[in-house]
């Protein structure tokens, strides 16, 4: 395959990773324009030994933080919820939380992107996470029966600006708690040690309201084998800190009808 081939394969992912870091298409494409003009110029500028779109990635990423291209957001673009949020991140946060949650890149891969290491890119992630919260924080209902693992979910959650609305151990638990109090958000263990299930608890809430759910789990590889619907959010154990910042802070930021928290008077 040639270079041009390897590229255009990649570039539809490019030019929305472009989009949503840079607020706009028209600013988004600038600058992948740019990306592929110093390509012609010169194919070698793609770093050898890594995957052509590890190396597209590195280049656009360097040409974005070294030149200012013209290309501003129409009104429209701007009134977007997800490009108004997105716009409230600092750009090394905003580009790392771009290429794990949105992209799907490993964090070694998202690392070498932006010439970090894996650490600061953790880093990057939190802080990425903190700062969206600022702008969509929301109640989180937390289904889990392992005390230590509960705690810290609730730690992290807090830790990022939302507010936990309580922990729910078994299935009971976790419906009472929903109907009670309608979290934002809701992250769930699937099986529970009492022999209930996380899932069946979901599926019961959604039935009377919609709320984004993410689900936790020790045995991802059961809930991800392409023959029946899957988890949009799905969370092994165990976890990174920065895996659940950015997969809340994504849940969160692509669920455009996510209620925002009530903000308590202190």
């Amino acid at each position: 395959m040639s270079t041009s081939q390897a590229v255009a394969q990649h570039l539809p992912y490019l030019r929305r990773y472009a989009r949503a870091l840079s607020g706009s298409q028209a600013s988004g494409d600038a600058y992948v324009a740019a990306t592929l003009e110093a390509v012609v110029q010169d194919p070698k500028v793609l770093e050898q030994g890594a995957s052509t779109r590890i190396a597209l990635y590195k280049l656009f990423t360097k040409i974005w933080n070294s030149v200012s291209l013209n290309g501003k957001a129409g009104a429209a673009e701007l009134n977007q919820p997800v490009e108004r949020h997105l716009a409230q991140i600092a750009p090394k946060p905003r580009q790392a939380f771009l290429l794990i949650a949105l992209e799907g890149l490993s964090e070694d891969d998202a690392a070498k992107v932006l010439d970090i290491d894996v650490p600061t890119l953790r880093d990057l992630v939190e802080d990425s996470g903190r700062e969206l919260a600022a702008e969509i924080a929301t109640d989180v209902l937390i289904i889990e029966d392992e005390t230590f693992i509960a705690l810290d979910l609730e730690g992290l959650v807090e830790g990022l600006g939302h507010h936990v609305l309580g922990v729910a151990r078994t299935h009971s638990e976790a419906v009472a708690l929903a109907k009670q109090k309608r979290p934002g958000i809701i992250l769930a263990d699937i099986q529970l040690a009492d022999g209930s299930s996380g899932l069946d608890a979901v599926n019961e809430m959604l039935r009377t309201f919609e709320v984004p759910v993410i689900f936790i789990t020790a045995y991802p590889e059961r809930f991800l084998t392409g023959e029946r619907p899957e988890p949009a959010f799905l969370i092994a154990k165990p976890f990174q800190p920065a895996t659940v910042s950015a997969v809340l802070s994504q849940a969160l930021f692509f669920e455009r009808n996510a209620r925002p928290r009530e903000r308590r008077a202190s």
